[in-house]
């Protein structure tokens, strides 16, 4: 007698639960309700850009004599774009590698116990508001960088143009240079956290045969961790400089801003962000000024769009930096 030892076929994926009508009624409430949230994400994100959109196109087809600075539009908000991205690249800068070595301690070489306490502690950092920020950095950190800091910098590193110039070091700390260590503090648990979670899921495979190689700890760490949370970091510091982008208070409190490109870190001559000029002037302004206002906000909301998309088409990509 001849048996049939054909492998069965694996039933089919069940379409319920692949998101079919599974004709019980709280899986269709709880689908109903998933859908709803997500149109509602994407209808919010879309009424804002339109309503930035909307608001701001006055700003090209008004009459400009109603501004009080009749300069094209471009000339207006192009000093406000290098200076957004230029401290929030510096606060990047600043951030990325101590976030890293944090994650990697908490992950790799604290005990248990003080990792958990450590995370915690990263963790609370993000609650801190960014006023609470701001006048921390205008009070504490900023008199403490103009006596020490920046007078050493102009005299040690005055040959480089973030340090040196014909203007006079600042006195009293309001610099981009500030700013941009108040908000490395700031998307600092951002990174940390998502770098901190990476470098845990490295297989452990990976490290013990890193170490039956004869590889010390660092060795593993260079070989396997940081290779297969290389797509991670990259995501979770893209996702800081979204953060800092948009910062507004800590910057409109610490800044002291001025119109123009300044590379000058360390002088009171300072280009403003998109945010705090915002910030700062729309109490004040009225008309054509305040439409002009929403569309270096568009500008903005474009700019974070873009850095957030990139850091989700890197996490899309998978954790994992590492071949095969």
């Amino acid at each position: 007698m001849i048996t049939d030892t054909a492998p069965q076929s694996s039933p089919a994926p069940d379409d319920d639960f692949l998101g079919g009508d599974t004709g019980k009624l709280g899986d269709r409430v709880f689908h109903g309700l998933s859908l709803g949230a997500a149109a509602l994400i994407l209808a919010t994100l879309a009424a804002v850009a339109t309503f930035l959109f909307k608001e701001g196109l006055p700003t090209f087809t008004g009459d400009k004599s109603e501004l009080d600075n009749t300069e094209s539009f471009v000339s207006y908000v192009g000093p406000l774009v290098f200076g957004t991205i230029y401290i929030s690249a510096l606060a990047l800068l600043i951030a990325t590698p101590i976030a890293i070595a944090v994650a990697l301690y908490i992950s790799h070489y604290s005990p248990k116990k003080l990792s958990h306490t450590l995370g915690y502690f990263i963790d609370i950092l993000a609650a801190i508001p960014s006023v609470v920020y701001g006048i921390w950095g205008i009070g504490v950190l900023a008199p403490i960088l103009s006596r020490s800091l920046y007078p050493w910098l102009d005299d040690h590193a005055g040959f480089l143009p973030f340090f040196g110039s014909d203007v006079n070091v600042s006195t009293s700390g309001r610099t981009m240079l500030t700013v941009a260590i108040v908000l490395a503090v700031m998307i600092l648990p951002i990174i940390t956290a998502i770098s901190r979670e990476v470098f845990l899921q490295t297989p452990r495979l990976h490290e013990e045969a890193s170490l039956a190689l004869g590889a010390t700890r660092w060795e593993v760490i260079r070989q396997a961790v940081l290779p297969y949370g290389r797509s991670g970091v990259i995501s979770g510091a893209m996702l800081g400089l979204g953060r800092a982008l948009g910062e507004t208070m800590a910057v409109a409190i610490i800044l002291s801003p001025a119109d123009g490109y300044f590379w000058n870190v360390i002088t009171n001559s300072n280009s403003n962000t998109i945010a705090a000029n915002i910030a700062l002037q729309f109490p004040e302004s009225s008309g054509l000024e305040v439409n002009r206002l929403i569309a270096t906000g568009l500008v903005l909301f474009i700019i974070t769009f873009g850095v957030n998309a990139i850091a989700r088409k890197i996490a899309n990509a998978g954790f994992s930096g590492a071949d095969g």
